[in-house]
């Protein structure tokens, strides 16, 4: 059980670099010397050291540089075996001369895919792998997801009322608030975790939303919206400075500022068209807030991994109507008032 022990300390390293590595998975390391953790780190920002790397020097910087080739490191993905934004870590592991190395996940990054363990394994250091292995794929299911199926982790996302209705008959930005403050805090909290966050072109319209993070710390998601013939007005708050912002429409490829018109063929079907483009562009995750319409096209071309639902003690009695959807229940939580439901699809 000791694997497992400190598997989870690198599980609970790892999930802090959420929202901050993206489209880089989240990954935690610890070094462990007789039973002593001597060093640990994880991967904070995209584009800066690894985990590997940060508990080296941790350990280094604790006093413990001669202790390395003694000690055990622990990582919940495979070091990489290439050169990319740094250099790889399963040399810097080598060069250390680790007695072991424990490792939770193969990275599914074709790159890397098996080649760091080679890598270590060549250089005579012992390998563990598999250990927790399902509950590593769950910290990582953004990077798992992007590279096993080639399109970003997609979480579909809305607020209902308890007789399933998610907005009045005659709505407004106002009297479309069904959630109370503490769920409108933990939205928030979800758009600091994803890359994206997309609405469709009546969501625009009515709700006129900012779509950024302001009631959490975070930073904001690109915005993303479906408008197919650019008739989004211009003083519309998805289109102001505070974040970048693609526009997905039939009509022209251009760049205004932080707003970025992406034509596609709407005679297609466009969901996977966009989930293309953003596979391209190193996009793993995007958050969907609406409306019904475009959750429904989502849910027929089963093209979602979780949904989440904020069921709040009113009744409309009428309005418009929650898409309909089947999922197996993995999580329930309350906030306050409010219930809030987390499921996946029966079947991927």
């Amino acid at each position: 059980m000791i694997n497992e022990l400190y598997m989870n300390r690198c599980f609970e390293l790892a999930i802090k670099g959420i929202g901050s590595v993206a489209p880089n998975p989240m990954v935690g390391a610890v070094i462990v010397h007789n039973n002593v953790i001597i060093g640990e780190g994880y991967h904070q920002k995209f584009g800066q050291a690894h985990a590997e790397v940060n508990a080296v020097r941790n350990a280094i910087d604790n006093g413990y540089e001669s202790f390395l080739a003694d000690s055990t490191i622990y990582v919940n993905l495979e070091p990489c075996s290439h050169f990319g934004k740094t250099p790889p870590c399963a040399d810097l592991l080598i060069e250390c001369q680790f007695k072991k190395v424990v490792v939770s996940n193969y990275d599914p990054f074709p790159e890397v895919s098996g080649n760091g363990i080679k890598k270590i394994r060549e250089a005579g250091i012992d390998v563990a792998t598999g250990i927790l292995e399902s509950e590593g794929r769950e910290i990582n299911k953004r990077f798992f997801t992007f590279h096993e199926k080639k399109r970003p982790y997609t979480i579909l996302k809305y607020a209902q009322s308890s007789d399933g209705f998610i907005a009045p008959p005659d709505s407004t930005p106002e009297n479309r608030k069904i959630s109370n403050e503490l769920s409108n805090k933990l939205v928030h909290q979800w758009r600091s975790e994803e890359q994206a966050i997309l609405v469709g072109t009546n969501t625009a319209l009515i709700d006129n939303p900012l779509l950024t993070v302001r009631n959490f710390v975070g930073k904001n998601p690109i915005r993303m919206v479906i408008d197919q013939d650019c008739i989004l007005p211009k003083t519309n708050l998805i289109f102001n400075d505070e974040a970048k912002t693609f526009i997905f429409n039939q009509k022209k490829n251009e760049n205004q500022g932080n707003n970025e018109f992406i034509q596609i063929d709407f005679s297609n079907e466009i969901l996977n068209q966009i989930n293309g483009i953003l596979y391209e562009r190193q996009i793993s995750s995007v958050l969907v807030e609406g409306g019904s319409n475009l959750h429904q096209q989502y849910i027929n071309l089963n093209l979602w991994d979780e949904f989440r639902v904020i069921t709040a003690p009113i009744q409309l009695g009428n309005g418009i109507r929650a898409s309909d959807f089947e999922g197996m229940l993995i999580d329930e939580s309350k906030l306050g008032s409010d219930t809030i439901k987390c499921y996946k699809p029966i079947t991927q």
